[in-house]
């Protein structure tokens, strides 16, 4: 099957379409503070956000400030994560993170893009995540696995690359909802256009999505 892109009117639609079906879509994270957030966002890679959520409450518990994550011990810190994939690492990620926060940024989450991403463990996606669920600042989208997905079977984007995704999306979606079309894109993906056998059938977008890469029968 070849790769069909949707042309500009016609993604705007889908975009729109999306946007009505799910207008409760949120951050599927649980946090109170931007330190709480940080860490989450860490730990989330590679992992469903039910067993990150259900991991959380005790260690938010026992790590408040950017100080107890800076501090804690790392056999200690993945106790309370070793349900988690990648514990160990993601540990060290959090503890160098947090003493970066702690000695540069008086143990205040930044609140820039630039200064987020030379953190450990902390790409552009999650960088985007902390700024706008931390602070409500929309500098991008952030782009995780469902938005890669979903912009190529739907025909957004030709590309696989998360920054030239987010970019082809920043043209098609209004600015105002940059900061909640990542969790649409999941909602949807979850609902209906599920990995690996999409419900086209129950689809708003049927008749308008190409549905790359997806079979006929489908």
């Amino acid at each position: 099957m070849g790769f069909a892109l949707l042309d500009e009117k016609d993604a705007r639609k889908a975009i729109i379409l999306l946007e009505k079906e799910y207008q409760d879509a949120k951050y599927y994270l649980s946090f109170k503070t931007p330190i709480d957030l940080l860490a989450a966002a860490i730990l989330s890679a590679q992992t469903r956000d039910e067993v990150v959520n259900s991991s959380t409450p005790a260690l938010f518990d026992k790590y408040r400030t950017a100080k107890d994550y800076s501090e804690a011990k790392e056999s200690e810190l993945i106790g309370y994560i070793n349900g988690i994939s990648f514990a160990a690492n993601k540990a060290k990620n959090i503890i160098k993170a947090f003493r970066i926060i702690e000695d540069k940024y008086g143990g205040k989450v930044p609140r820039s893009m630039e200064a987020l991403v030379e953190l450990p463990g902390i790409g552009r996606k999650t960088a985007n995540t902390i700024l706008i669920n931390a602070y409500g600042i929309v500098e991008g989208i952030p782009v995780d696995t469902w938005v890669i997905k979903l912009s190529g079977r739907i025909g957004l984007s030709k590309s696989s690359a998360p920054e030239e995704i987010e970019r082809d999306l920043m043209r098609i979606v209004e600015k105002k909802d940059w900061k909640r079309i990542a969790y649409v894109f999941k909602a949807h993906g979850r609902r209906i256009c599920q990995s690996k056998v999409p419900l086209c059938s129950r689809c708003r977008l049927s008749g308008l999505c190409p549905k790359n890469g997806v079979k006929k029968s489908a």
